[in-house]
């Protein structure tokens, strides 16, 4: 299914110790580029966050933001290290005795050195602590992936309706071919008549003029190939995901074909109508760049 490359989506799941709340968003970009902002707390998770968001995503630069708040109140405890609030007592002993004077220590003053007492965060059960983190990310991408959706099919509906468009402007083109050599044929012959006045011309002479003329215009091949680009490309948009490349690549053809056209122009209609043909691949070509 056709996807465009831009999308957004947002979820928060809690339970009663701990909410997660993901947020996804992507523009266009020629690769897939996963960037993560979260606390540090969850940094060990990088790696299979990333690894579950490319079982969704094939192409776009894509942003992901996770805030997480512990509603746990004993998730950090106090820690008491006896063996170097002792040391620090005997070296005050040992002062007091040097210099001669009163050891005034008491426990309120000796608590406040440092790493007497420490502040110490429990044990996070990780595997509780990725089964929340990966359902918020799963469903932030699951919505994430519906807006693209829903998104491509409007980026789907535009593109077919200017491919119907260039097949009426190739059909334009291929019907005024006949006209041009006809009307060439004609001005030559009254060009011919002119200058050489009542005397006969040969006709294979004519013929002959026509056909390098006609020759040089021809674009038989060119519609012909352009007729067939158009369809494959309607082709492909009904294909599965990651597709856009493969249809920046027909566009960049069709838009060969339209420029061999309008060099071999040599009529105003036709050439209005091939400078109409680029233009409309153009358009085909910038909406390409959102599809994924």
């Amino acid at each position: 299914m056709l996807k465009s490359m831009t999308g957004f989506g947002r979820s928060e799941i809690s339970n009663i110790d701990r909410k997660i709340t993901v947020e996804i968003k992507a523009v266009n970009h020629r690769y897939c580029d996963i960037a993560v902002k979260m606390p540090k707390k969850l940094n060990f998770f990088e790696a299979a966050i990333r690894n579950t968001l490319k079982q969704y995503v094939g192409r776009g630069k894509i942003d992901v933001y996770i805030t997480y708040e512990d509603y746990t109140e004993n998730n950090v405890c106090v820690r008491y290290n006896a063996d170097l609030a002792k040391e620090y007592y005997t070296y005050l002993e040992k002062m007091s005795k040097d210099f001669g004077i009163e050891n005034d220590i008491r426990v309120n003053a000796l608590s406040r050195y440092p790493e007497v007492f420490t502040l110490e965060e429990q044990t996070i059960d990780e595997k509780e602590l990725w089964s929340l983190v990966e359902e918020a990310i799963q469903t932030a991408a699951e919505r994430f992936i519906e807006t693209r959706i829903n998104e491509g099919a409007v980026l789907k509906a535009d593109i077919l309706t200017k491919l119907d468009h260039m097949l009426d402007l190739i059909d334009e083109i291929e019907k005024r071919s006949p006209e041009i050599l006809k009307e060439y044929h004609n001005k030559l012959l009254a060009k011919v008549t002119e200058l050489i006045g009542d005397t006969k011309v040969e006709p294979s002479v004519l013929v002959t003029e026509v056909a390098i003329f006609a020759d040089k215009i021809c674009t038989d091949e060119e519609t012909v190939r352009l007729r067939s680009h158009i369809l494959g490309m309607k082709d492909t948009l009904n294909e599965e995901d990651n597709i856009g490349r493969k249809l920046d690549f027909i566009a960049q053809e069709m838009n060969r074909e339209a420029n061999t056209i309008l060099s071999k122009a040599h009529d105003l209609e036709v050439t209005n109508v091939a400078i109409d043909l680029k233009t409309e691949i153009e358009k085909v070509r910038e909406q390409i760049q959102n599809i994924e």
